[in-house]
């Protein structure tokens, strides 16, 4: 199996099912095959009902933790965003040609805001074009605004659209290579379709625990080639992109384990599946 880092912490709300529980005693199981101890388990547990994020009833390996209404309202990743990898990897959402800015130049005395604007410019995928100014293939100004307006930077912020972008005579897909870091991006697709194979070689001999383990990882490796990734359009990548390929290996994979855990309600299983054609 490839190396793929998990916390513990990720670990647990991994193993979130249909009804916001998680069974003590398959987590312990989980954890054990990826290298965790009871005790590192028991002690994230503890942190995590200390900050409100789970309940427990009972102890040990029957313990049953429920999450609160706080970490199912933020645990689960944008549907919205899972729709768009696969509809552009199946040519379903041709891109328009618009590039979408935003630029903002918020005082020193509101650094807080101007870190907290820039920070969230990068979340969705923006690239630093120059001195405070971001560019993105995808629509964002709505959320961009919502954004400066909750940190109280909104007559700093400036978005515009055109079709005609040039980054130092570059342009099109010249251009979203200067701005985004395709080659680290590709890395992490390579993970994550290593894994993807990995999954498909073993899950037809795997037991329970096993196929969980390896449903944690694989969700753990698509998470974070997609953390950095701008989902840009098929018009500005290079021909037979990485994560096309990735996310349908990917794909394959989740039907595997889903298809050998067909009486299983956790909500892993179904994360970032394809949708349905």
């Amino acid at each position: 199996m490839p190396d793929t880092v998990i916390g513990t912490r990720a670990l647990i709300e991994a193993m979130l099912r249909a009804d916001a529980t998680i069974d003590a005693g398959e987590l312990f199981d989980v954890a054990a095959l990826l290298g965790m101890s009871d005790q590192q388990v028991r002690l994230a547990i503890k942190r995590l009902v200390t900050e409100g994020r789970f309940t427990q009833s009972g102890r040990g390996r029957s313990a049953v933790l429920s999450a609160t209404d706080s970490t199912r309202a933020t645990i689960e990743p944008d549907r919205d965003h899972v729709r768009l990898m696969y509809a552009q990897d199946r040519g379903r959402a041709p891109w328009d040609g618009v590039w979408h800015l935003a630029g903002f130049g918020v005082p020193e005395s509101a650094r807080e805001a101007r870190t907290g604007l820039r920070d969230a410019i990068l979340a969705l995928g923006g690239a630093p074009v120059q001195g405070g100014l971001y560019a993105s293939a995808h629509p964002w100004e709505g959320a961009i605004r919502a954004v400066a307006e909750e940190l109280g930077a909104g007559l700093y912020l400036t978005t515009l659209s055109t079709t005609d972008l040039d980054v130092g005579d570059a342009r099109g897909p010249a251009a979203a290579a200067r701005l985004w870091p395709l080659n680290e991006l590709t890395d992490g697709h390579r993970r994550l379709a290593a894994q993807a194979r990995d999954v498909l070689a073993r899950v037809g001999g795997a037991d329970h625990a096993d196929r969980l383990a390896m449903t944690v990882t694989l969700v753990t490796e698509f998470a974070r080639a997609h953390e950095a990734d701008p989902l840009l359009p098929p018009e500005l990548l290079p021909p037979d992109w990485a994560g096309t390929r990735a996310r349908a290996l990917a794909d394959q994979a989740w039907r595997a384990l889903a298809a050998a855990e067909p009486d299983s309600d956790l909500r892993l299983l179904r994360w970032f599946d394809a949708p349905a054609d």
